[in-house]
C-alpha cells in the first residue's frame, strides 16, 4: 500500500473539470484501488460523484491511498497529476 498527501491549491477547490480528469487518471490503473481520504470520509477515485462528494476547497488536505499491482507507478502519475493542479 502506498500513501502520500495533497494539498488543495486551486481557489475554486476540486471542481468538475480536474476531479473528471483525476478519475480519468485513475482508470488507467485498473489494478489498483485508489481512494481520496478527506478527513473521515473516503471515497472511490475512479468514480466522479464520489470525487465531488469530497467537496474538496482550497486549502483542503486529501490523502490519496492506493493499493495493488502497479501501485508505484500509479502513485508516480497521481503525484505528478495533482503537482500540474
Amino acid at each position: 500500500m502506498k500513501e502520500f498527501e495533497h494539498v488543495i491549491m486551486d481557489p475554486v477547490g476540486l471542481h468538475a473539470r480536474p476531479a473528471g480528469l483525476l478519475v480519468k487518471k485513475a482508470m488507467e490503473y485498473p489494478e489498483v484501488d485508489i481512494h481520496l481520504i478527506k478527513g473521515e470520509k473516503t471515497v472511490d477515485a475512479k468514480r466522479l460523484f464520489s470525487v465531488m462528494s469530497l467537496g474538496a476547497k482550497q486549502g483542503d488536505s486529501l490523502r490519496i491511498r492506493l493499493e495493488g499491482k502497479g501501485e508505484e507507478q500509479a502513485e508516480k502519475a497521481l503525484k505528478e497529476f495533482f503537482a500540474s493542479l
